[in-house]
């Protein structure tokens, strides 16, 4: 997999719709990679 997260904390709390949290903006990061990963090989 290329992105796994296990977290204790509330990231969501610490997040705003400007400035959201590194692990949402990570995770949303991944997934537009693995897209764009996978549209050029189709």
């Amino acid at each position: 997999h290329p992105f796994f997260i296990a977290t204790q904390a509330h990231p969501e709390l610490k997040s705003r719709p400007t400035s959201p949290h590194p692990l949402f903006t990570g995770l949303v990061a991944a997934a537009v990679q693995q897209k764009v990963g996978a549209a050029l090989v189709a």
